[in-house]
């Protein structure tokens, strides 16, 4: 949930018994069950840990456990456990606040905070559509390795 160089914008519908984070980057999308249920059974590892949700007053804590170590969070490991924690500060501004821990990484717990504001417009497809600049090098060298395989002798 952390901003990186672009893509970071998020849409949060609730509903009953969920809430759900469309992330513009791949998008991704959290489920997140608000309904009391337990986490997944620890043999079942998500890319994005097993996300469990409830409310404290205004704010919702999110629990998350079950993480892959295929997918480390600056060097994490299957022990990553995660509680986030989104508060509405004004109708503009949620304030996301997470504490991490991993006793195989870090010595101790560790929480940071940021504000989430609030933006006009929609979340776009991720796709590379700024002219594909990528896909015709891509073409140019098939169409170089082709010309090289019917040629005799190289």
């Amino acid at each position: 949930m952390l901003p990186a160089a672009y893509n970071n914008n998020m849409q949060i519908i609730q509903g009953p018994g969920y809430v759900t984070i469309l992330h513009e980057m791949n998008h991704s999308v959290r489920i997140i069950p608000t309904d009391g249920r337990p986490h997944a059974p620890q043999s079942i590892r998500l890319w994005r840990g097993d996300s469990r949700g409830h409310w404290e007053g205004d704010t919702l804590v999110v629990d998350v456990a079950n993480f892959t170590a295929r997918n480390p969070f600056r060097g994490s490991g299957e022990k990553l456990h995660v509680v986030e924690r989104f508060t509405r500060v004004d109708e503009n501004t949620i304030l996301y606040r997470f504490t991490v821990e991993d006793p195989e990484t870090w010595d101790k717990p560790w929480t940071a905070e940021l504000a989430m504001v609030k933006e006009k417009g929609p979340i776009y497809e991720f796709a590379c559509h700024e002219g594909n600049y990528g896909l015709a090098n891509t073409l140019r060298g098939a169409r170089v390795a082709e010309a090289e395989a019917a040629t005799p002798g190289k």
